[in-house]
């Protein structure tokens, strides 16, 4: 463990943390998670079925907030306030995307996402919006089907975007036919979920499984909305999703507070061209040094064939090496910052 390669280091060394007392849990919640809906009867009712538009940022965050609502009782065992709950990174994700525009239209034909126009409004041109939406669609409705929800799964649907409505399932049954497998593993996670016996390491697991299934899926589906963009934002965006899967393979822990420190690290704006890490003058060391951690993460899965994501993979296959990974890398971290990485 002591040779983890440069990359390595980089992609989970920046995201560490050691986790320091939070003034205020509540401090920490994604962007206007307040909000949003907390319950099924916040949203608008239609012949028996709960009617969510999940293209207005807080009718979708919502769905986030009643899943940990939902969830939360599985996780007290864990931790005080549902800080434990490892859903938590899915709506803390969401609420970073929006704060940095990336909901927004990219192709700018519409005012779509914008400060100047509809703020709230989630573009379906908007690669990061339509990843999300399987990422926040496929939980949601597969802990309806669960039974979690207290629900049947016929009364509740999504409302489709404006354009490319075949791209997206919309009620449980439509996800379970487009997507069977996936749901069948968000089940899965659910199931386990609700089992005295399952410990944190089971449910990292089933989630981490899940939410990698879920990006496989339909990334391809998506792969032409990353012309919107500039280079370095379409590039950081792949780097992401390739990411995702080492992190998985690590089974990082997607808490409350380490989420948070972990997406200190990632950009706070999109990106343009002429932005090249680490030399980007508006980010901090941090930032910088994540995202090029990130892309250089890429090249080198890109150049090996994923050979790289194999290896990673047979070195984490044991709870005491993703235990001594995080050790390691929280001291790393701690000395990196206290060396390198104070903001500019």
């Amino acid at each position: 463990m002591a040779f983890l390669p440069p990359w390595a280091c980089m992609l989970v060394g920046c995201f560490s943390v050691s986790l320091a007392e939070a003034p205020s849990l509540s401090d920490l919640y994604p962007p206007l998670w307040k909000e949003s809906p907390g319950q099924l009867s916040d949203y608008r009712v239609e012949d028996g079925k709960y009617i969510i538009d999940p293209w207005v940022y807080p009718e979708r965050m919502g769905m986030y907030k009643i899943l940990l609502n939902q969830t939360a009782r599985y996780f007290e065992k864990f931790a005080r306030e549902n800080e434990q709950n490892i859903l938590w990174g899915l709506p803390l994700q969401h609420g970073w995307q929006y704060s940095t525009g990336r909901l927004a239209d990219p192709s700018q034909r519409t005012d779509c996402g914008y400060d100047s126009g509809d703020h709230l409004c989630i573009s379906v041109d908007s690669w990061w919006a339509d990843m999300n939406y399987f990422l926040s669609a496929l939980p949601f409705l597969a802990a309806v089907d669960s039974g979690i929800m207290g629900i049947s799964s016929d009364q509740v649907m999504l409302l489709p975007p404006p354009k490319d409505q075949t791209k997206f399932c919309l009620t449980a049954a439509s996800c379970q036919s487009s997507f069977p497998k996936t749901m069948r593993m968000w089940n899965t996670f659910y199931q386990h979920m609700q089992l005295p016996s399952s410990s944190f390491e089971d449910l990292l697991k089933y989630l981490w499984a899940s939410h990698t299934s879920t990006l496989e899926d339909v990334y391809k589906t998506f792969d032409d909305r990353l012309e919107y963009y500039s280079k370095p934002e379409a590039y950081f965006g792949r780097s992401w999703f390739v990411a995702v899967k080492y992190i998985a393979a690590s089974q990082f822990p997607t808490t409350l507070i380490r989420t948070h420190e972990f997406q200190k690290g990632l950009p706070p704006r999109m990106l343009v061209n002429g932005d090249r890490a680490p030399f980007i003058s508006d980010f901090t060391k941090l930032q910088n040094s994540a995202l090029f951690g990130l892309n250089l993460l890429h090249k080198v899965d890109n150049d090996t064939g994923s050979l790289s994501l194999t290896l990673w993979k047979i070195l984490m296959r044991t709870q005491v090496a993703r235990k001594l990974l995080l050790e390691l890398l929280e001291k790393i971290l701690e000395n990196y910052n206290s060396t390198f990485l104070g903001n500019d």
